[in-house]
């Protein structure tokens, strides 16, 4: 898998699970354990720039740690109401209990 154009190898799965959210060396990336499931989103918040590596995650959304708004982590919906563009998701796949993520981002379907 290294050797595909646009991913990156991140972690590995136990880690995240320990640890919920995880920052990506050196690129402004999270990946994030939500119930199950293995999401990478930016590390900005849209809004307000907060850091969500600080955020939180519950019900399958991640709360940012600045303000009361979340995001789905299913699309990367803000809160209702919320003057802000969706959280950017990018593309996982795990292979041998590592966590890839490719760089070419995704925008929520609409």
């Amino acid at each position: 898998m290294g050797d595909e154009a646009g991913w990156i190898d991140v972690c590995d799965l136990d880690r995240l699970k320990a640890e919920t959210i995880v920052r990506v060396a050196g690129r402004d990336l999270l990946v994030i354990w939500n119930e199950g499931n293995v999401v990478a989103c930016e590390r900005a918040c849209p809004h307000e720039q907060a850091d969500l590596a600080l955020g939180q995650v519950t019900a399958g959304r991640l709360n940012c740690p600045r303000h009361a708004a979340s995001f789905d982590l299913r699309d990367g919906a803000i809160t209702a109401g919320w003057p802000s563009r969706p959280l950017r998701l990018y593309p996982v796949r795990i292979m041998d209990e590592r966590i890839w993520i490719e760089l070419q981002e995704r925008q929520p379907g609409r």
